[in-house]
Formats: C-alpha cells, structure tokens, sequence
C-alpha cells in the first residue's frame, strides 16, 4: 500500500511539474508539426502532444533509475554479502568495476546503433523496448545467481542491456523537445530520476529478504512503463532518412569526441561526471556498508535505516526538481544552477565527518538532496545545449551518458578502494572535493549562460 500510494503522489508531482512548465514557457505557441522538434528554437508552451510526452517520459526514468537505485545500491550488496560476508568489500567493488568497464563501452555503442536505426518506429523506440525486454529478463537470472562470478556476470549483463535503453531514452530530449521548453522537461526527467533512486532503495531495502522478487517488480516496471512510453508518444519513422555508410572510423569515434573542437561538450561531461560520482560515493553500493559498519548499526538495522535516509532526502529534492527547471527556462541561464547545486552537496557530505551517527546523515541527505536535486534538474538540458552535431545525439548522449552509468556502477568500486585502503571516514571528504570540483567544471563553458 506504501508504495501504491508513493506513485500517486509521484506521477501527481509529475503533472504538477507539468502545468508549472507550462505556466513559465511563454503563451505564444509554434505551429503543430514543430511542437515536437528539437531543433525549434522560438517560443513555446508545453501542451498537447508536448505535454504528453513529458508527462510519459518521468515514469520511463523512474522505472529506469529504479533499478540504479536499488540494485547496486542495496541488492547487489546484499547478494554479495550473503555469498562471502568476509570478503564483502572486494567482492563487491570487483563486480562493479567489471560492470562499469562494460556499461562505458555499451553507452556510446547503444547511441551510435540508435542513430543509424532505421524503422517504422523511429530511432529510440526499438531499442528502448529491446533493452528493457532483456534487461528486465537478465535482471530475474542474476537474482538467482549464489556465486561472487555468476553475480559479476549477471550484472555485466544487466547494465549493458539497460544501457541500450537509457542511451534511446536520453536522445529523445535533443530529437523531439523544443529548446525553450527543455528546462521544463529537464525537471520532470530529473523529478522521475530522483524519484526513482530514492523509490529504489526504499524499495530495496524493503525487499531484502527477497532478492529475486525485487528483481521480478523492477524487471517489469521497467519494460511496462517503456513499453507505454513508445505506444502513447509514437515518434516519426526513420525509414527515410539518410544514414552515412559505415565504416571504422565511424565505429573508433563513438567513443570520442574532440575536447579542442568542443569545449563545452567536454566542461559539460566533466561536471556531470565528477557531481555523479560524488553522489554516488556515498549514497551508491557502499551505503548499506557504511551504516552497518561505520555508523556501527549492524546489517539488519542499517537496512532499515535506508528508508529513513530516502524519505529524508525527498522534500528537498522535489522541491528543487519541480522549481529549478522552469526557472532556469525563465531566466535562460543553466551554469549558475549547476554551480550552486555542487556547493550545496559538498556541504551537506562534510556533516558526517563532525556527526557521525544516524542523525547526522540523515541530515547529509536532507540537505543533499536539495543540492542534488538542483542539478538533476538543469543537468539533462545543459547537455542537450552543447551536443557536438544534430547528426549524431544518440551517439554523443551516449559519451555523455556514461558521465551517469560510469559513476553508478564505478562509485562503488571507488568508494571500496578508498575503505580497503583508508577507513569508511574517508568517503566524505573524497566526495567534497569531487562536488566542488564539478561545480566549478561548467563555469567555462562559454555557450550556455
């Protein structure tokens, strides 16, 4: 029943943040047939069709990072524990080190397969369906899987099928949204990502005496709400569209793009990658750990705590999802948002480093949450506005996307060396640098404001 009544007061989040977008876009519209083109740069409202596909977009995210949130966050800790509790740390940092090696390489890959897709369904939607189909059925094998190698194998397979979906996922903003309007549906796409990491560890946490059942709800939530996703938001076919001959230049370039020819492409992945990871650092694979062992709470009672730290961290990340968006389109300004939200994290991980107790992280993700939340916000939109080529945004989203799956699955295999090799403590003051550091990446991206 909490969870039932957890998404109705999501998706009315949702719709809210819709009708906020709408308010600030202004009231002179485009003609029908551009209110779906990402390369339309004039005024705009977001209703009809436009207004459609933000509100079908946020649960597609939710379900996505649902999964992100709770499986290695949470599951995959458990699983790992429960195989070798002695050896816990490594175990876990192996299995996602070797899923991040292989979640950086399907990114761009999944980006560059999407660009050159050419089928009655459009670019995005086949892949979206095709990933979440076999991300969702993978994700019921490897909660079954009782080896440290099984386990490492099932979720190299997880991440790589899932990543096909995200890199589709992620193209449709450049594709189909109106640049005046991005800010509005960077916050719902933002609103659904937090949403869906906080739902997902709750949620974990919840379910930690049943791992493949977890599996089994993720793995359907996330194939439904793509599945609706491509069914209610028809995108244009592909059919006729030119694609440019393959070769292996081609294939080498996906995953590269010139920082000296495009500067702010790289400022822009720099920050989303360093703010990531220092999220990720502490609220990523090892948070189970750090509040079993480091805050000295045991496993049993640092699962229940999870909860209690997403509920913490829910205000605070609403609120600033559903505002920053929007403002930002009023203002047209996206690097002074992105600069405040990285302040604002590296203060709120400094608290457990003068409290470190139940209290104090959950004022840490209280107070984190609000920052984070800023920068999912602006995030998707300050990306989307200096992408390389128009030719190419499922591959370039796909490099950029790896500044989000690289810190997921990586995060832990960091934060493990950092403990192996300093002490828990050290978590934090890692992920201040690593928070201000990002902040300051954006400042010297010259084309966005």
């Amino acid at each position: 029943m909490k969870t039932d009544c957890q998404t109705v007061f999501a998706f009315a989040l949702l719709a809210d943040a819709a009708r906020r977008g709408h308010r600030v876009s202004t009231t002179t519209s485009p003609p029908v047939e551009r209110l779906l083109d990402g390369e339309y740069d004039g005024p705009v409202s977001v209703r009809g069709p436009l207004r459609r596909l933000l509100l079908w977009l946020a649960p597609a995210y939710m379900a996505i990072f649902a999964v992100w949130g709770a499986v290695p966050g949470i599951l995959l800790a458990l699983q790992v524990e429960h195989i070798d509790p002695v050896n816990k740390v490594g175990n876990l940092a192996l299995v996602t080190t070797l899923g991040a090696i292989f979640s950086m390489i399907a990114q761009p890959i999944a980006g560059l397969v999407s660009d050159r897709t050419r089928s009655r369904l459009g670019r995005r939607a086949p892949w979206m369906l095709v990933g979440s189909a076999l991300g969702g059925a993978l994700l019921v094998v490897l909660g079954f899987q009782s080896t440290v190698a099984g386990v490492a194998i099932g979720w190299i397979a997880v991440s790589v099928a899932y990543n096909f979906a995200q890199a589709s996922l992620g193209a449709i903003m450049p594709d189909r949204i109106p640049r005046l309007a991005r800010g509005s549906f960077s916050a719902v796409s933002g609103l659904g990502t937090l949403i869906g990491l906080l739902g997902g560890q709750f949620f974990g946490a919840s379910m930690s005496g049943s791992i493949p059942v977890a599996y089994l709800v993720l793995a359907l939530l996330g194939f439904t709400m793509f599945l609706l996703l491509a069914l209610f938001n028809r995108d244009r076919p592909s059919v006729q569209m030119k694609r440019e001959p393959f070769s292996f230049a081609v294939f080498v370039s996906t995953f590269w793009v010139d920082p000296r020819r495009h500067p702010d492409f790289f400022w822009a992945f720099t920050g989303r990658l360093l703010l990531n990871l220092a999220y990720y650092v502490v609220a990523g694979g090892y948070l189970l750990y750090v509040l079993a062992d480091h805050i000295g709470l045991g496993t049993a009672a640092a699962t229940a705590t999870v909860p209690l730290l997403a509920l913490a961290s829910a205000p605070g990340a609403v609120v600033a999802t559903t505002f920053s968006g929007p403002l930002s389109d009023r203002l047209r300004r996206r690097k002074v948002f992105i600069v405040t939200s990285g302040l604002v994290f590296a203060a709120a991980v400094s608290i457990p480093l003068f409290s470190p107790t139940v209290e104090g992280m959950i004022l840490t993700f209280a107070l984190g949450g609000l920052g984070y939340g800023v920068f999912q916000s602006i995030d998707a939109v300050l990306m989307s506005e200096v992408l390389p080529s128009a030719s190419s945004f499922g591959k370039d989203l796909g490099i950029v996307n790896i500044a989000i799956t690289l810190p997921q699955s990586l995060a832990p295999a960091l934060a493990g060396a950092i403990v192996l090799t300093a002490g828990y403590a050290w978590l934090f003051p890692i992920a201040i640098v690593l928070s201000v550091f990002g902040a300051l990446a954006v400042i010297p991206i010259r084309s966005v404001r």
